[in-house]
C-alpha cells in the first residue's frame, strides 16, 4: 500500500466484498490463518479501514475510507444500511411483523431488542452475482430473499434477527448504504468515491 501524507486529501472507495473475504487488509499472522483479505483487490492507500464490516460470509457494499470521523459518521443511526436476505423456508407475515417490530438477539450472554426496521419479502430472487460457494440445494425446501433495512448495526444482526423469527439466514448481501447502492457491481469491484457525502 502507498503511503499517505497528512495533507493529502482523504480517500473513500466501494468494494462489493466477496463471500469468504474478511472486512481487512492485512493479517499479522497471514501464513497461519491463509485467510482472505481485501487488499488483493486494488492498490489501497494506507490507513484505509472498512465502515461497518461485513462478516466472512457476508457479501456486498462495504464502504472504505482514510477519515475517521466519515467512519463514525455511517456507523451511526442517521445512515440507513440495507440488506438482501434468502432465508430458509417460506417467511410468514408474522415472522415478517416480527422483525419489523423488533427481535431479541444476543450478544456474548447479553440480551438485546433490535430498533423497529423496515422489513419485506422480494417478490422475484434479486440479480445478484453468484456466490462463491453454492447455497444449499432445493431439494431441501423452499427459501425466500427479504430486505430489511436497518439505523443500526450490532455483529451479525440480520443473520441473528431472522434466526430468532425461525427462518435462518442463508445469505446475506448488503445493496445499499444511505445513497450509494451496488447496483451492477460484481464480488470484488471496486470504485473510488470522489465526492464522498451524506
Amino acid at each position: 500500500m502507498e503511503n499517505r501524507n497528512e495533507n493529502q486529501p482523504h480517500r473513500h472507495f466501494i468494494i462489493y466484498k466477496p463471500y469468504g473475504y474478511l472486512s481487512q487488509f492485512a493479517n499479522n499472522d497471514i501464513s497461519k490463518h491463509k485467510k482472505k483479505l481485501l487488499g488483493e483487490f486494488y492498490p489501497f492507500p494506507e490507513k484505509l479501514m472498512a465502515i461497518g464490516r461485513l462478516d466472512e460470509k457476508s457479501e456486498g457494499l462495504l464502504l472504505l475510507t482514510t477519515d475517521g470521523n466519515m467512519s463514525e459518521l455511517v456507523r451511526s443511526s442517521h445512515v440507513e444500511k440495507e440488506y438482501f436476505a434468502e432465508v430458509d423456508g417460506d417467511i410468514t407475515p408474522e415472522a415478517l411483523e416480527a422483525l419489523k417490530n423488533g427481535v431479541e438477539i444476543g450478544f456474548g450472554g447479553i440480551k438485546y431488542t433490535t430498533k423497529r426496521c423496515y422489513v419485506y419479502k422480494l417478490s422475484e430472487i434479486p440479480k445478484l452475482p453468484e456466490r462463491g460457494k453454492k447455497i444449499r440445494d432445493e431439494r431441501h425446501g423452499p427459501t425466500n430473499w427479504i430486505s430489511v433495512t436497518l439505523t443500526e448495526g450490532k455483529f451479525r444482526q440480520v443473520r441473528k434477527m431472522t434466526a430468532a423469527v425461525g427462518f435462518p439466514t442463508l445469505r446475506l448481501v448488503r445493496v445499499r448504504v444511505d445513497n450509494l447502492y451496488i447496483n451492477d457491481m460484481k464480488a470484488g469491484d471496486v470504485i473510488e468515491i470522489l465526492n464522498f457525502e451524506f
